[in-house]
């Protein structure tokens, strides 16, 4: 539930961020140095902080639930809430108090001085190494698992299970950032933006798919709403036509009338008038 949040905030963050840079199209974005702008660019760097938190956060959550089988997940809950929230809190100050004592200029969107710049890019490198470290990790716990007597079935399918593994966990752990962590910022800067923006924009969308629509519980829950919704139709549908054929019904219209005539005395009086002109 955090991980998407943070997926949500980092796209949010960039819509902000754009909106508020790049409302007034007379003026360099680069120029402006207002309060607003400056809160844009910190939410938005707080934002994809945090999502590269989460990420680690839930390649020790994977780890913890292969390694420590039988210890209740909840005890390490509150841990892993205070290292995704909490780390890109503290960062983040240091950052902003950075920002206004030693490189106060524009809207913070510059990166001029490396120091400053490598207060948030180092905490990056450092959760995408340790997420790697941990990937390689658990692949490593897989293959002992598939390998394990208790297993069953030929080498082909453990292969085949394991490169599944392996190709759902490189979203989940964000492990395809390690291609571009360590290179210079000018090296291939047009591929690479293509490829990270890329990558970025859609690791949101396939971490739910996988995760979510492709899994066999949420399928199953589905499903089992999906019959419940079409029984509580067919439930309804006779009481529809019955209550349909029943107001329809030539009985129902002698009734009607009859209960007509007892409620209206002017269509007494008709009545009888109509009948002593007969007679």
């Amino acid at each position: 539930m955090h991980l998407f949040v943070s997926f949500a905030l980092r796209a949010t963050a960039v819509f902000i961020k754009d909106a508020v840079l790049f409302s007034d199209q007379d003026m360099d974005h680069c120029l402006m140095s207002t309060v607003a702008c400056k809160v844009a660019v910190t939410f938005f760097q707080f934002s994809i902080l945090a999502n590269f938190f989460w990420l680690l956060v839930e390649g020790m959550y994977l780890q913890t639930l292969l390694l420590l089988t039988f210890v209740s997940d909840k005890q390490y809950v509150w841990w892993f809430i205070l290292v995704g929230w909490g780390a890109p809190t503290v960062v983040m100050s240091a950052w902003i108090l950075t920002r206004i004592y030693r490189q106060n200029t524009g809207c913070w969107d510059d990166d001029e001085n490396a120091a400053v710049l490598w207060i948030i890019k180092g905490p990056i490198l450092l959760s995408v190494l340790i997420n790697f470290v941990i990937f390689v990790n658990v692949i490593r716990i897989l293959v002992q698992k598939l390998k394990s007597p208790e297993v069953g079935g030929s080498h082909s399918s453990h292969f085949v299970r394991l490169a599944k593994s392996t190709l759902l966990l490189i979203p989940l752990f964000g492990v395809h950032y390690i291609v571009f962590a360590f290179f210079p910022e000018s090296t291939g800067l047009d591929a690479r933006l293509y490829i990270e923006l890329g990558l970025g924009s859609f690791q949101g969308f396939v971490v739910a798919l996988l995760y979510c629509f492709l899994n066999g519980e949420v399928q199953a829950e589905l499903k089992k709403r999906l019959r419940k919704w079409r029984y509580q139709q067919y439930l309804n549908f006779p009481r529809k036509h019955q209550t349909i054929s029943r107001e329809n019904s030539p009985i129902n219209y002698v009734t009607q009338l009859s209960l007509l005539d007892k409620i209206s005395p002017k269509r007494k009086t008709s009545v009888y008038l109509n009948g002593m002109s007969s007679v």
